[in-house]
């Protein structure tokens, strides 16, 4: 990994990635470097395309910003075969980037399954680590966030790989939300240790021997009540928990345009809420966090969502940033050495 003393952030961003790309892509990203201007920037992907947007929105994008990539990986794409058969694509030129240390970190909105493989394969990982992890961040009653790891980089995690994601994701708590000592917990069917299944229980005796702050078994109410700081479980799980509570703003309107339509009180009384609600939900709306991040990879790599918009890249790659910032990927080294064993 590059060293950070004196120098200036280089992130590179899959300019072919998102649904509607390169459009959300080259705005996102220009919209970023234009705000802070505290980072240099690669844009990955067909440069004629690149130009073409920089043409249509009059942004000034030097030609020697674009890294040229002919390929794309299709969302529809086998992610390992599309590694392979790509090697021309974005995301693959992307994490060699980082890779031979031209950049330091990727952002993509493009295949999540895609850009875990390149990730793990191209970048490699950190020494200790067995399996790269996954985090999302979900908003609790008490006015923070929870950390949710694994959130569906595997779906068949062993303990070992859920004392890795508790290191990292204590690390990550710490630098990135301010944390002094993240409170670790083990998402089971119930707070005894008598309740889970095998791999919970093997997990819990790890957790128990290692020097994290592990306060026990953690229900899935715990996650928004905010009774511990990072929640670990296996990726399907964590995928599973994602992917609803990325359901829920979409399932409230739909239900306030259900009401709305009863009658014009019902549409007043909605009227009325919906300033208050969407402020109060507004913590829920992934353009906010823009993506997430891949732990365990020797770089830095931001995952978004295939339906990105400006406002999301732009995050994606503030987030990368303030991950460059704090030097976070020696701190998992050092952090998978240090709170492995007590």
């Amino acid at each position: 990994m590059i060293s950070n003393n004196n120098k200036k952030c280089v992130i590179a961003v899959d300019a072919m990635g998102s649904d509607n790309s390169p459009h959300n892509d080259v705005i996102g990203a220009y919209n970023a470097w234009t705000k802070f201007k505290s980072f240099e920037l690669l844009l990955v992907g067909d440069k004629n395309e690149i130009l073409k947007v920089a043409s249509q929105n009059n942004l000034n994008i030097p030609e020697d910003w674009i890294v040229h990539a002919p390929e794309k990986i299709l969302m529809s794409d086998t992610p390992t075969t599309a590694i392979k058969t790509k090697k021309n694509s974005s995301i693959v030129i992307g994490a060699s980037l980082v890779k031979e240390k031209k950049a330091d970190a990727f952002v993509s909105a493009g295949n999540t399954g895609a850009m875990l493989t390149a990730s793990t394969l191209i970048m490699g990982r950190i020494p200790g680590v067995g399996r790269p992890t996954i985090g999302a961040s979900f908003p609790n009653q008490l006015g923070s966030f929870t950390l949710v790891f694994d959130a569906g980089a595997s779906v068949d995690s062993k303990p070992q790989h859920l004392l890795e994601y508790s290191a990292m994701g204590t690390i990550f708590c710490k630098e990135i939300y301010g944390v002094a000592n993240p409170s670790v917990g083990l998402l089971s069917v119930g707070e005894e240790e008598s309740k889970g299944n095998e791999l919970t229980f093997a997990t819990n005796k790890l957790l128990k021997e290692s020097k994290l702050n592990y306060i026990g078994n953690v229900e899935g109410r715990d996650i928004l009540n905010g009774a511990v700081n990072v929640v670990v479980c296996d990726g399907f799980v964590g995928n599973i928990i994602l992917k609803f509570g990325e359901s829920v703003i979409g399932f409230l309107k739909a239900k306030m345009r259900t009401v709305a339509e009863g009658s014009l009180l019902d549409k007043i009384k909605v009227l009325i809420a919906k300033g208050a609600l969407r402020k109060a939900l507004s913590d829920l709306d992934y353009q906010k966090h823009g993506g997430v991040p891949l732990l365990g990879v020797n770089g830095i790599s931001i995952i978004g969502h295939g339906s990105s918009t400006p406002l999301a890249i732009e995050n994606m790659i503030l987030r990368a940033k303030e991950m460059y910032d704090k030097n976070v990927i020696s701190k998992f080294e050092e952090a998978i050495k240090d709170y492995a064993v007590k």
